[in-house]
């Protein structure tokens, strides 16, 4: 049999002292003593007090929860994210409801209804790589859930989005080769059904034509998956063409592992034969041999901007403010290390 739970009226009443008082001392108001907060906090401590979250929210109409889904958290972009997000929503009392729909269209849609009927009181979204129906997302916004889509966004949906500078790092990358002497470079290209796809190959393109090199459509090689397999077999196949290069820019860090990985098979150097750069900044990447060169993206900062983004829109709609949708850009740097070594 479930026990008892002890309460905020408890605390009031073995301290002699309103249950107003006890809330403000658990929040940390200013206006009550420290001395007040110490003996509140220690007591709820002892006695293993939690908040009613369900009193709450049927106080306030609010679940105190957000929502976000991550399409993986194979490597720590995704983690980064999510622990950028905790820690803006735990400052603001919210609690987080974490997904991860491991790159299915038909998780994601089962993930978006959970959260739904879980009654978050906002969402933070990255789509799949394969997500191009966007319908589920749209039921949400038409339902009034405040939404923030992040990394992975679609200009379909009006909504909040916090997004890399993907355009300007692979602007830096494609760049950062020419430096070092790379006429014939590949771009080892993203899903384009993505906007971090398309806005990294025409960064790419850009940095070529600003640097007179004619862009060679026959360089551009899709790696939609953006996977270990697919990468390393694409560039197995690249390698055993007639096609001349001398460079790689990878759309993520694991293409480049791929590409690394089957570069070596072949008996070529990493810088010598073929310099190659990533995207994404993996923190595996510097464990590798050589290290790989890569744009850095601060998931940190992603997750940051994107919950404060969604609890601006959540406040603003609770004072019956009108609230305008932004897009919030992240800037993107290079990390120089010895796969791209100059020549």
């Amino acid at each position: 049999m479930r026990k008892e739970q002890y309460t905020m009226q408890d605390i009031a009443n073995e301290l002699g002292i309103s249950k107003s008082t006890v809330s403000r001392a658990l929040k940390n108001h200013p206006d009550i003593s420290q001395d007040t907060k110490n003996a509140v906090n220690k007591l709820a401590k002892e006695k293993d007090y939690q908040p009613n979250s369900l009193a709450l929210s049927l106080r306030h109409n609010k679940s105190f929860v957000l929502g976000i889904i991550v399409p993986e958290i194979v490597h720590d972009f995704f983690a980064n994210v999510i622990s950028g997000v905790q820690t803006v929503a735990y400052n603001e009392g919210y609690n987080v409801m974490i997904c991860i729909s491991n790159e299915s269209i038909e998780q994601e849609v089962v993930d978006t209804k959970a959260m739904y009927s879980s009654r978050v009181d906002g969402l933070l979204i990255s789509t799949t790589k394969k997500t191009t129906d966007l319908s589920h997302l749209q039921s949400l916004v038409r339902k009034g859930v405040p939404l923030v889509m992040f990394d992975r966004v679609s200009d379909e949906l009006d909504v909040s989005k916090v997004i890399t500078d993907d355009h300007h790092g692979a602007y830096l990358a494609t760049e950062h080769l020419i430096k070092q002497g790379c006429k014939k470079i590949v771009h080892l290209s993203g899903p384009n059904n993505l906007a971090i796809g398309i806005n990294r190959k025409e960064g790419y393109k850009a940095a070529l034509r600003d640097y007179k090199i004619a862009v060679d459509d026959n360089l551009i090689i899709p790696c939609p998956l953006g996977d270990l397999k697919e990468a390393t077999e694409v560039t197995k196949q690249l390698l055993d063409s007639d096609l001349s290069f001398d460079a790689i820019f990878a759309n993520n860090d694991v293409t480049a592992i791929g590409a690394m990985t089957s570069v070596k098979n072949k008996g070529l150097k990493i810088p010598e034969d073929i310099s190659i750069v990533g995207f994404g900044d993996w923190r595996l990447s510097k464990l590798l041999e050589p290290p790989l060169t890569s744009i850095e993206q601060s998931g940190i900062d992603i997750g940051i901007q994107a919950a404060t983004l969604l609890l601006e829109q959540i406040k603003a709609e609770e004072k019956d403010k009108e609230f305008k949708p932004r897009t919030e850009i992240i800037k993107s740097k290079l990390i120089k290390r010895e796969s791209s070594t100059q020549r």
